[in-house]
């Protein structure tokens, strides 16, 4: 496969070359194709490639054809590509492909590294503060509550979740998301690939509040607090847990949007 791989450098100075013919800034091609004007430097200092999912566009705004991205060069239309050159050109697409999968395995490696070890800490967290609870007769019904929702609500944004959405959401204005089970609306602000990585971090900081903090600041307003005063902050707490993921999710959505 080696043969087919993308030299990463001349794609980068191809794309450049284009994007400085037209005189755009790399801000400029980032905003036509909602992506972040890091990512753009990265194509062109040959760190990284953009999606295969980005080509076609990117192709678009740079008034190239997808051949002339992935051979880094511009085809004369008198030009013909045999057989075995376009069987070339489309095993570079899929090796491009594959290389995506690969990195996203890899970060969600690295993600369950980290979110596993911290289930195990507020499992450990919840059953020791329910044992408490119990020897000093004080009512704790909802201290799984908030365990079990982060680590429901975590184990997507930290191991299932998709780092990208499909091009239907930047095409448009989408404020609903599914994914199998998991439902979002963020009524008036649109989901898609240029807030969505900033949805997903809102996610996974709020699941691992909710896994070890929360359940910690539940307890002590349980045993500081008289039983009727603690039910009724209860609530209120209850209130800013739920707010606490969805006034975020708007803030960051809407920004970036």
């Amino acid at each position: 496969m080696v043969m087919f791989e993308i030299d990463k450098k001349s794609f980068g100075e191809f794309i450049s070359m284009l994007r400085k013919e037209k005189s755009m800034t790399q801000k400029e091609l980032a905003s036509r194709l909602l992506v972040s004007d890091k990512a753009v430097s990265k194509w062109e200092t040959g760190n990284s490639m953009p999606d295969i999912t980005l080509l076609v566009p990117l192709a678009e705004v740079l008034e190239v054809t997808v051949t002339e991205l992935l051979e880094c060069k511009r085809i004369e239309k008198t030009d013909s590509i045999d057989a075995d050159r376009t069987d070339e050109i489309v095993k570079k697409v899929i090796t491009l492909s594959e290389e995506e999968q690969n990195l996203f395995r890899m970060n969600r490696k690295k993600r369950l590294l980290f979110f596993v070890p911290v289930i195990a800490v507020a499992c450990v967290e919840t059953i020791l503060l329910q044992i408490w609870a119990h020897l000093q007769s004080i009512p704790a019904d909802n201290l799984y509550l908030f365990a079990l929702v982060g680590i429901l609500c975590g184990c997507y944004f930290w191991i299932f979740a998709k780092e990208k959405i499909p091009a239907y959401y930047d095409q448009n204005k989408v404020t609903a998301y599914s994914d199998g089970v998991f439902r979002m609306n963020l009524a008036g602000t649109s989901i898609n690939n240029s807030n969505w990585k900033y949805i997903l971090q809102v996610g996974r900081i709020w699941s691992v509040a909710c896994m070890v903090i929360l359940p910690l600041l539940y307890f002590g307003l349980k045993v500081f607090l008289s039983d009727v005063v603690g039910r009724t902050v209860e609530y209120v707490l209850i209130a800013i847990w739920v707010a606490g993921l969805f006034v975020p999710l708007h803030v960051v959505a809407k920004k970036y949007e």
